[in-house]
């Protein structure tokens, strides 16, 4: 998973200068934990780590370069996502 990981965040870290590694890392496994439970609640069957990383792949393609926008009021991400705080620019 660990490579999955990092290579997803190198890819969001180069559509979107404003986040810091962190909060790129945390977007990562955010969407790809999303996307896997919903596909889950979905009652689809498994498909792979492949599967999930093509689809955070095209997410971070047509969205990271604004998810430092992104307002999230829930205290385990407040800190995170909030203030400007870890944000580059």
């Amino acid at each position: 998973m660990e490579e999955y990981f990092e290579k997803l965040t190198n890819a969001l870290l180069e559509k979107n200068h404003m986040l810091s590694y962190a909060q790129a890392r945390t977007w990562v496994e955010l969407l790809w934990g999303d996307f896997e439970a919903t596909f889950a609640k979905a009652g689809h069957p498994y498909r792979g780590k492949e599967l999930t990383e093509r689809v955070v792949k095209e997410w971070i393609e047509h969205y990271g370069s604004k998810l430092h926008l992104f307002q999230n009021d829930k205290p385990s991400y407040k800190d995170l996502f909030s203030g400007g705080r870890g944000l580059l620019h």
